[in-house]
């Protein structure tokens, strides 16, 4: 039996700029209806990535497959693909349903029938009702909504966001996230977002590409990706982390290898504490950072700076300079597969 073919596959793909390589040997296979997204810095290679599968840059080496056509020399516009750009792209000038209807019209399609496509991908959005609006009127969600509608309408195989919450605030930036996450369920879509915000890719995606020196160094789905990060870059770019030296960790456990350690893992515990199967230690409050729900301490130990998330009336009752003891799980110790 034959494996299924991929959404979109990336088969040894470099992309040179002079002696820059933006990318440099990806291998790839995005699943179909998946939500997926490429998470990295910036430089990373993440956008040339996306740019590569939209058509917008040639590949110097290797080749790219979207449901098994190759894409080699096939211009952006005869792609199965759309596009949603962090800046929206909406004609200032047009209507909210004329953007909407724009590539239908580039297309030939009769006025009548863009005209009842458009508004369904409205509705389909949550902005039936604004059709004759021009996006100056519209607040950044909503432009964003019907930069998305307009992608969607020309009915593409596989739709790709380059940061397309970037320019959003906070809280709508959060809003968003599950405005995105539901209308991909809603319409089965491939979707490929580009995000250098791990939070973003962490509470959205089904699988996450981790980016670095144009290079993918760890793929999965969020969950591996934070709790059993691979390398020290992974560790300390998604979510932050404590990275224990080989020597540290041989001393708590017995293994003489680098290990990440979650702050969130850790917790103040009282100066008699003797755990039945973990860590215990002492250490002087060296910062101490207010994030509401927790507070991010700063523990100078004899082992180095431990960084620990610390919540309740024990956190609130530390201060700068406090001598206290924190403990862990030993499983809380993630070994890295690289010193």
């Amino acid at each position: 039996m034959s494996a299924p073919v991929a959404a979109v596959a990336f088969h040894g793909v470099e992309r040179h700029f002079g002696p820059v390589r933006a990318v440099d040997g990806v291998d790839l296979a995005i699943v179909p209806g998946e939500f997926f997204a490429m998470l990295g810095p910036s430089g990373s290679g993440k956008t040339t990535c996306l740019r590569l599968i939209a058509g917008f840059e040639q590949p110097t080496a290797g080749r790219i497959e979207i449901f098994g056509e190759a894409e080699a020399g096939v211009p952006a516009y005869r792609r199965p693909v759309n596009t949603v750009f962090q800046d929206y792209a909406l004609f200032p000038h047009m209507s909210v349903l004329d953007n909407v209807c724009y590539g239908l019209r580039i297309r030939g399609m009769a006025r009548t029938e863009r005209a009842k496509l458009g508004r369904e991908a409205l509705t389909l959005v949550k902005l039936a009702g604004m059709e004759t609006r021009r996006p100056a009127q519209l607040s950044g969600g909503q432009r964003q909504r019907v930069a998305l509608a307009r992608a969607l309408v020309l009915r593409p195989k596989v739709l790709l966001l380059d940061e397309p919450l970037g320019a959003l605030d906070l809280k709508l930036r959060q809003e968003m996230q599950g405005e995105l996450k539901n209308l991909h369920r809603t319409v089965g879509l491939t979707f490929v977002f580009v995000t250098h915000d791990q939070g973003e890719a962490l509470s959205m995606a089904d699988r996450v590409a981790v980016f670095n020196n144009g290079r993918i160094v760890q793929v999965g789905p969020p969950e591996e990706i934070y709790e059993r990060p691979r390398t020290r870059f992974v560790a300390d770019f998604v979510g932050g982390s404590n990275l224990v030296e080989p020597e540290t960790v041989k001393a708590w456990c017995g293994a003489a290898k680098a290990a990440s350690l979650r702050p969130e893992k850790i917790t103040l515990v009282d100066r008699a504490f003797i755990p039945a199967d973990g860590i215990v230690v002492d250490g002087t409050v060296g910062q101490i950072l207010y994030q509401g729900a927790t507070r991010r301490v700063d523990l100078i130990t004899a082992h180095g700076t431990l960084t620990l998330a610390a919540a309740g009336p024990a956190a609130a009752a530390i201060a700068i300079g406090d001598s206290v003891r924190a403990a862990f799980p030993r499983s809380a110790l993630h070994l890295l597969e690289e010193a």
